[in-house]
């Protein structure tokens, strides 16, 4: 029987993680979904947890990264077509947790104010949901973080999501140039776009995206909600 924390790197699974070692301490197994596009900061965040937790992080992968992925499917993921989240990192998940023996239980950073969801774990696993037993809402998953002096990077997810705002296409730019010339090279390969068409008045396509960018071109600058306190590591 194994304990399975499930840890995103996000502020709800980072603080799961963490507490649950101090107040329920067991040799707990943690592992993450890895696309292989995560930005540095993500990659030293779990580093970081690492050392915090004194076990490793388990990669439970796809066998091919997100660019193998692309080239095996010749196909970019959009908010179409979003088929990078089943194949990088639900199907292999579910395939890890059907591999566990009976009885196993699956530790879930779901907060008291959040709505009620379960997923899909697998069948013979018990799951648990830890913070939503202690009363712990956004506000004390924030509390928690800033007592443990743990910062959440500014993006967990792949360095080229197509859910990503015109602010953090245009840091991509800004910060990434070797990912952002992967991303047009990507894009000229396959001949479709990471940005939906028509979704706003800007360029779909990532080369025409960047010199806009290049140019100076404003763009509306969106508020962070005042408990999101993120920084880079």
């Amino acid at each position: 029987m194994k304990h399975i924390v499930g840890l995103s790197g996000g502020k709800d699974s980072t603080a799961l993680a963490l507490r649950l070692a101090e107040i329920e301490p067991r040799d707990y197994e943690y592992i993450c979904n890895e696309t292989g596009n995560e930005l540095p900061e993500m990659q030293l965040h779990w580093a970081k947890l690492e050392e915090m937790l004194g076990k490793p992080i388990i990669r439970v992968r796809y066998e091919k990264d997100l660019e193998g992925t692309i080239q095996q499917m010749n196909m970019l993921p959009s908010v179409f077509a979003r088929w990078c989240t089943r194949v990088l990192k639900i199907e292999p998940t579910i395939d890890y947790m059907n591999a566990l023996p009976p009885g196993s239980t699956l530790y879930v950073g779901l907060r008291a104010d959040e709505e009620e969801r379960k997923g899909l774990y697998g069948e013979d696993i018990a799951v648990r949901f830890p913070m939503r037993e202690w009363g712990w809402k956004e506000a004390d998953v924030w509390a928690y973080l800033d007592q443990r002096g743990v910062c959440i990077p500014k993006r967990t997810d792949c360095a080229l999501c197509p859910y990503q705002r015109l602010g953090e296409w245009r840091d991509l730019y800004n910060n990434y140039p070797d990912l952002w010339a992967r991303g047009v090279e990507l894009e000229n390969q396959i001949g479709a776009t990471f940005r939906s068409p028509g979704r706003d008045t800007w360029p779909a396509d990532l080369e025409s995206l960047g010199r806009e960018f290049a140019r100076g071109r404003k763009l509306r600058e969106y508020k962070k909600s005042a408990s999101c306190r993120v920084c880079s590591l």
